[in-house]
């Protein structure tokens, strides 16, 4: 038995899998025509307690670390779900973690570690206003970095916050964020010195605040169920008290949750890639070609047994350096490693998954054609391929 082979996650995987197939899999491809999952799923997932995983039950949460965390993704995406929906259900889990941490700082916690269950953290403003509704399924959050200007380098960050008495004054835009047209809130992170400065604090901003503007919903390859939208932020005025943390420390807060985001993503690659595999062996069974079935074919076994040997390789590789860092070992290197590993095999798998069901992989119809466009984004998202190999050189003392 792994760490992840437990009886108490078994029965998660078995909450998850029912989860999906009775409130999600009837309804996928409608929300992805749509655009976005219904606010109404978010408080189902809630009442179950899957929307809580990996927050502590004082502010709301369901409890568990980040594994578990892991296996409600991964059995999400491998009980027919996707990326994508993923993406817009747990945005929370970006969206979030700033404020509890902070909260936990506070009142004697570590920044970055999991929130101390006691009152005085637990009564936090930001986690009764924002946290425990959110954990309930009855707000969105949204989390603002990237800008248009501004990708992957996160202290060039322009969009600023001038102190003006017991509010902060903001200007600025951000870009590609997940659930903006829907967020109630979004923690956005600003420049509190001159633009680029890399003097970075983090405010919570909400929907409906003068001069606060959702622009367009933005048309993606994938993750068609999630929606992204465009933001713009013209004198917008807002109070102190929604600061995360001290003024000017967010660089760091948000250098720190990248660990969890990344492996969340790279959750996101194996599991894609592990469905993509259970999919092309059903079809290869079930498919006949020249009065034979395709797994027949050695040529098919082979390239199935490949895949499948890729999955479930970064499948280990993954947990071994989440549980690593649900244990507190300083692992950004290896971090990522695993994402990349994963979104690697993620590629080749489903590159070859789509291949294998030939004409019909390529239709809306086939599930297989979902994954093949949502697992582009991951690879791209929390820090792209080529960042994540800067920083294993950088490891590497290159």
């Amino acid at each position: 038995m792994t760490i992840l082979d437990t009886p108490e996650r078994r029965q998660l995987r078995e909450l998850t899998r029912a989860f999906v197939t009775r409130e999600v899999l009837p309804h996928l491809d409608d929300w992805e025509r749509a655009g976005e999952v219904p606010r109404s799923l978010h408080e189902t997932a809630a009442k179950l307690g899957l929307l809580g995983i990996g927050f502590p039950e004082s502010v709301g949460g369901s409890g568990g670390d980040l594994l578990d965390s892991i296996i409600v993704t991964e059995e999400i995406i491998r009980s027919g779900g996707s990326s994508g929906l993923v993406a817009a259900l747990f945005t929370h889990g970006i969206a979030l973690p700033h404020m509890v941490a902070a909260a936990g700082a506070r009142s004697g916690g570590t920044l970055g570690g999991r929130l101390p269950a006691d009152r005085n953290a637990a009564a936090d403003p930001l986690v009764e206003r924002y946290v425990r509704p959110t954990l309930a399924g009855t707000m969105i959050g949204a989390l603002a970095i990237t800008e248009p200007d501004v990708g992957s380098d996160v202290a060039a960050i322009r969009t600023c916050a001038r102190r003006d008495g017991d509010h902060y004054v903001v200007n600025g835009s951000k870009t590609y964020i997940t659930s903006g047209i829907r967020a109630d809130f979004v923690t956005t992170a600003v420049c509190t010195d001159f633009p680029g400065s890399g003097s970075l604090s983090l405010l919570v901003v909400d929907k409906g605040t003068p001069g606060f503007t959702v622009g367009r919903r933005l048309e993606k390859l994938g993750w068609h169920c999630s929606d992204t939208a465009e933001l713009s932020f013209s004198d917008v005025r807002v109070p102190v008290e929604n600061r995360i943390g001290e003024e000017s420390t967010a660089f760091l807060a948000i250098m720190q949750h990248f660990a969890t985001e990344r492996l969340s993503l790279a959750t996101q690659a194996y599991a894609t890639a592990q469905r993509c595999v259970d999919l092309a062996v059903r079809w290869c069974r079930d498919r006949s070609t020249f009065g034979r079935p395709l797994a027949s074919r050695q040529l098919v076994r082979h390239r199935l047994a490949e895949m499948h040997t890729r999955a479930e390789a970064a499948r280990a590789y993954v947990h071994e350096v989440a549980a690593r860092v649900a244990a507190g070992e300083p692992v950004v290197t290896e971090v990522a490693m695993a994402k990349n590993v994963a979104v690697a095999a993620c590629d080749q798998v489903v590159d070859q998954a789509l291949q294998l069901h030939g004409g019909f992989g390529y239709l809306r119809d086939a599930e297989v054609e979902r994954h093949y466009r949502d697992a582009r984004i991951l690879g791209i998202g929390g820090g792209t391929t080529e960042i994540m190999n800067e920083i294993v050189a950088k490891g590497l003392g290159l």
